[in-house]
């Protein structure tokens, strides 16, 4: 049994299974949704912060630096960018989803649209 008063530690990618198991911990992630706009409308994940990768440097103060973040794209790509940006900018402990919200789709929720 997990003891869920524990903070979630991911490594530099996480995949779906890690993702799923870090969001029942307290505090679960943020999830940070790094795609443009046009993709959120199509699909996203609950509760997530949307800040695009290229609006991602003049935003870093709108994210908690002592937060665990684990950011998203559509394949996980523009995600590892965010994650070493977000490194860079001092975050402490951030992630990227391997294969992104496709991932997320196939394997947690295949009613979710796919692009």
């Amino acid at each position: 049994m997990q003891n869920h008063s524990e903070t979630a530690t991911l490594g530099v990618q996480c995949d779906v299974a890690d993702l799923l198991r870090a969001l029942t911990m307290t505090p679960p992630p943020v999830l940070l949704d790094v795609r443009e706009d046009w993709e959120v409308a199509l699909c996203r994940l609950p509760g997530a912060v949307h800040i695009p990768l290229g609006q991602l440097p003049q935003r870093l103060e709108e994210l908690q630096k002592d937060q665990a973040i684990v950011a998203y794209c559509h394949h996980g790509v523009r995600s590892l960018q965010a994650a070493a940006m977000l490194r860079m900018g001092g975050v402490g402990q951030v992630s990227s989803l391997r294969g992104g919200i496709h991932a997320w789709a196939e394997q947690v929720d295949p009613s979710m649209a796919k692009y």
